[in-house]
């Protein structure tokens, strides 16, 4: 029986806006940019918990389903993460506990603000990638 810790789940989710941007935010704990998400919880269900992340980190309520763009292992974090491509269907964009800034970002500018491994999920969900993406990373460069 291996020792080492089991692996975890997490959803993020990349809201596109009527302009083909990208709504990032600015994590409080460590300032990096990414897509809203997180780990889902025990006796979450995905979609329940793809939206309750979004709604706690945004303040936007998403329409369900939304669409799976891509699957992620970080190599080091031990996290499979599945990003799906939103849209929005109630709120404002506000901050939160977890969130120190929200962005409305084009291609370029996600590139600019996320590190490479962030970015590719939030581009892969810009290109609504059919079939979904499946990339492995390090915590911040593709491998």
């Amino acid at each position: 029986m291996s020792t080492e810790r089991p692996h975890s789940v997490s959803v993020a989710g990349v809201v596109i806006d009527t302009r083909g941007r990208a709504l990032l935010i600015q994590r409080r704990d460590n300032g990096k940019w990414e897509p809203p998400g997180g780990v889902l919880e025990r006796e979450e269900i995905i979609p329940e918990a793809l939206q309750r992340e979004v709604l706690e980190e945004t303040g936007i309520k998403i329409a369900l389903p939304a669409t799976l763009t891509g699957v992620y292992k970080n190599m080091t974090g031990l996290i499979v993460s599945l990003v799906f491509r939103c849209e929005a269907a109630d709120g404002t964009p506000t901050t939160g506990d977890e969130t120190r800034a929200l962005r409305w970002a084009t291609r370029e500018e996600v590139s600019e603000l996320a590190d490479e491994a962030y970015a590719i999920r939030v581009l892969d969900a810009m290109d609504a990638a059919s079939p979904p993406a499946i990339r492995a990373h390090d915590g911040v460069k593709l491998v």
